[in-house]
């Protein structure tokens, strides 16, 4: 009877783990999953506190509170789908004319600066001998003359309205992971603004390849990013081409790249290629170049120990020479050849093996059409575009893209090191769904590991991070977003500029050496004192109007607003020290000299204030408004809440996330 019994107890304990299993699995398919923070010993306070600190970019007044009501699932649920409503920040953007233009548009706008004078010489504005001479002011003036006529603007206009606006949504959005993993994809993607070839079509590179793509397949994103023309330009592959080698049948003739019969090929069409063909071998842009091949695996998807070899570098060249950019502009070098393909016709370029795609093209006489093999695959002679899609996906669903990708996913929300179990949970997922990065985030954020006391506020803050979560916790106004960003550079970290394709480090070693936190906290005690213009808040709000009555006090009460659910009696400890020190007045005083390191920076601060069209004031008023403390408040006053909230900006546990 025992022995019955025994065994209907394990039939129905294996029927109930079965059921529980298809449960869960039914759970996470429909979106719907369970956060073990409870197991970790964290209360629903501390594991919302959690998420708001690796899920957003700092937490605002209320945003526990919010996460709380919401409930942590449905929280992350809505996070991860990224559609919530953004009416502040749209407004705040719409004052940015350039941030949505295509590529097309910003060629035809934003000449570069050899560009602009070839057309300034060619229409006689400037006569070719008066460039670089010694009377620049009368140049320059020209120039500028010239450029107001045919409605050109400066580069750094572009550029500008660019940064201020990814200051702006990390700043305001609502959608705050999607902006985190934004800037997580294209800092893995990395292209960068130093390299003038590619820094005009960054832009768009960042608003149609990366942020649509971020919660997508990672298929998409490594072949979306291999056809930007940011990519394509930053890392060489538009100029990179082969051998292409056609069998010849009677009466027949290459036209554009492919065999047509005599009877049927457009003469003038084969002869104006065939200038603009030996116009671009005239410029030196023939040949193979493994750059970006080199990178695709080891950056973007195997990493440097995949498995792969130099000769699979080269071979994969091969296989994306052809690869390059649709001409744009409706003037410059590439002009006659986008005359002549809109003459010829996409259908009439796809029966002649090209493929045109928005600002891709794939042109096939570039490409090198012989046998090769990557990895152990052989791609077979005669292949064109198709066969370097079906590299780029193989790349994307290898092995070891799954585990590289998830280990720099849980570096990034995790923890410098994450523990190799967390890793492999990742990786399996990443394999099982096609590469969902969605649901790889799922895996992660419903580990044991990700709530594990070792990862608790393990994660050092970059120094965007740092100026975001500082405005974000005051709750700040921010009407000159390069201010902001000109103190972003000073603490180290110059945004959409790192020359190198591995993109930031996502390590806190990096970023912090005693020369850094210096300089954070003389971050910290410029903002805390509102000398950093264009940044404003209300410190005395944030505690219901109430001044606290001393020092300590006020670091007690806003340490606690600032880091909510944190133990804080040894960070508390720590700081006391500084309120008593001195120096601290000429600190701030030193700060604020700080804030606008460069002329260029203050002009760029001056045109934001133009832009900014929400009850911003001008810089001169700024400048008065700065002298005499905030609005409304009297000059000379609550210096001492200033001084300690800065003390607490500038401190490491804040740093920490």
């Amino acid at each position: 009877m025992k022995k019955i019994n025994s065994f209907y107890i394990c039939i129905l304990a294996f029927s109930c783990a079965l059921a529980f299993s298809s449960f869960v699995r039914n759970s996470q398919e429909k979106g719907q999953f369970v956060l073990p923070y409870k197991q970790a010993g964290l209360t629903e306070q501390q594991a919302a506190a959690h998420l708001i600190s690796r899920f957003t970019y700092g937490a605002k007044s209320g945003d526990i509170d919010n996460v709380l009501k919401t409930g942590l699932e449905k929280w992350l649920a809505q996070q991860l789908e990224g559609n919530l409503e953004d009416t502040d920040l749209d407004s705040k953007l719409s004052n940015f004319d350039a941030i949505n233009l295509t590529n097309t548009q910003v060629e035809n706008l934003y000449p570069r600066n050899a560009q602009l004078v070839r057309f300034a010489i060619k229409d006689g504005a400037i006569h070719k001998d008066s460039v670089n001479k010694a009377n620049g002011k009368e140049y320059r003036s020209a120039i500028a003359s010239y450029m107001k006529e045919k409605g050109y603007r400066p580069q750094q206009d572009l550029y500008r309205q660019f940064i201020n606006q990814k200051i702006l949504r990390a700043a305001y959005t609502n959608n705050q992971l999607k902006e985190l993993m934004t800037d997580f994809w294209f800092n893995h993607f990395n292209v960068s603004l130093s390299k003038n070839q590619c820094a005009a079509y960054i832009p768009a590179y960042e608003r149609d390849v990366i942020r649509p793509n971020v919660f997508g397949r990672f298929e998409t994103l490594v072949l979306s990013t291999a056809k930007s023309p940011a990519m394509l330009m930053y890392l060489d592959n538009f100029s990179s081409s082969g051998n292409n080698v056609s069998m010849e049948e009677p009466g027949s003739e290459m036209v554009m790249g492919t065999m047509q019969p005599a009877k049927t090929r457009n003469k003038k069409a084969q002869i104006a290629m065939q200038k603009v063909q030996a116009n671009k071998q005239k410029k030196g842009k023939q040949g193979l170049n493994e750059n970006y091949a080199r990178e695709v695996m080891e950056l973007h998807t195997l990493g440097v120990d995949g498995g792969y070899t130099q000769s699979d570098v080269t071979q994969a060249a091969r296989i994306l020479t052809g690869w390059t950019i649709a001409p744009m502009g409706d003037n410059g070098y590439g002009a006659p050849m986008k005359k002549l393909m809109e003459r010829v016709g996409d259908n009439n370029l796809s029966k002649r093996g090209f493929v045109h795609e928005g600002d891709f093209l794939f042109v096939p006489n570039r490409h090198d059409n012989a046998a090769k093999t990557v990895l152990g695959k052989k791609f077979p002679a005669g292949g064109g575009y198709e066969e370097g899609v079906e590299l780029l996906k193989m790349l994307a669903h290898h092995n070891s893209a799954a585990k590289f990708i998830s280990k720099k996913i849980a570096v990034r929300f995790v923890s410098d090191n994450p523990p190799q179990s967390l890793i492999d949970k990742m990786a399996k997922t990443f394999l099982s769904t096609d590469g969902d990065i969605k649901k790889v985030l799922i895996t992660m954020a419903t580990a044991p590991e990700f709530w594990s006391t070792d990862a608790l506020r393990e994660k050092t803050k970059s120094p965007f991070e740092l100026a975001i979560s500082s405005v974000r916790a005051l709750d700040a106004k921010i009407n000159q977003p390069y201010q902001l960003y000109a103190w972003i550079n000073k603490m180290g970290q110059q945004m959409y500029y790192y020359q190198a394709p591995t993109g930031f480090p996502d390590k806190g070693q990096y970023w912090i050496n005693t020369g850094s936190l210096l300089s954070r906290m003389n971050f910290g005690l410029a903002l805390a004192s509102q000398r950093i213009p264009g940044i404003t808040f209300n410190l005395a709000a944030m505690n219901n109007n109430h001044e606290p009555e001393s020092a300590e006090a006020a670091l007690n009460i806003y340490s606690k607003l600032f880091m909510p659910e944190r133990k804080l009696e040894a960070t508390i400890a720590r700081l006391k020290p500084m309120l008593n020190d001195p120096n601290l007045e000429s600190n701030v005083a030193k700060a604020a000299e700080q804030s606008t390191p460069t002329m260029q920076m203050n002009t760029m601060a001056n045109e934001d204030a133009n832009i900014m069209d929400d009850g911003a004031e001008k810089i001169k008023k700024g400048k008065k408004a700065i002298a005499n403390g905030t609005p409304g408040q009297k000059a000379g006053t609550n210096t001492m809440l200033s001084q300690v909230v800065g003390v607490i900006i500038g401190s490491p546990e804040f740093q920490r996330k």
